[in-house]
């Protein structure tokens, strides 16, 4: 199973399309992540990111809606573990 994961932009160094990459906040979490695929990527948006590399660039709402709906798997688990 794969997991590409929305993440903020909120930093970007390099010229060249390929060589661009990003720090990109996961929940306060930043990674360093490749743009080479996202070229207009701007600072402040959200992308999908699947093993180091933003796959493609994600409007904010719909992002927002991704993480809240990992919160909410977060607290289920949670919940589900302090059953047993």
């Amino acid at each position: 199973m794969c997991l590409a994961v929305p993440g903020k932009v909120v930093n970007i160094t390099g010229d060249e399309p390929m060589m661009r990459k990003g720090k990109v906040s996961f929940g306060g979490v930043i990674k360093e992540v490749s743009l080479a695929y996202v070229p207009d990527v701007k600072i402040g948006d959200y992308v999908i990111v699947h093993v180091g590399f933003a796959l493609s660039i994600l409007d904010e709402d719909a992002a927002q809606k991704t993480l809240a709906d990992f919160q909410e798997m977060e607290a289920l688990m949670l919940n589900l573990s302090t059953v047993n």
